[in-house]
């Protein structure tokens, strides 16, 4: 685990933690104030992190392929909201939850 990694497992496990990560070891964390966390609890946290990212990986693709709120409005309001509803509905087809 890197050393950003476990910045972000540790800030994610604990928003306010005070800590100073002076390499990519767990041992070199310096835990100041804060209740220390295990490196199992961190090590958890990423795979649940980056399940949590991976089960979102629809949505984003969905938003890139989006045509912008303005086009969408524009669409609504020369096509109406059923021809809308079938111009989102492909991208929504295309990246399924």
């Amino acid at each position: 685990m890197t050393g950003s990694e476990m910045v972000e497992a540790i800030l994610d496990i604990n928003p306010d933690a005070e800590v100073v990560i002076l390499g990519d070891n767990y041992a070199d964390i310096q835990w100041g104030d804060t209740a220390v966390i295990t490196l199992s609890d961190l090590e958890a946290r990423k795979i649940a992190m980056a399940t949590e990212y991976n089960s979102q990986a629809y949505s984003r693709s969905r938003a890139a392929e989006y045509p912008s709120i303005s086009d969408q409005l524009d669409d609504i309001y020369h096509n109406g909201i059923d021809a809308w509803k079938a111009t989102i509905k492909v991208t929504k087809d295309k990246y399924p939850k």
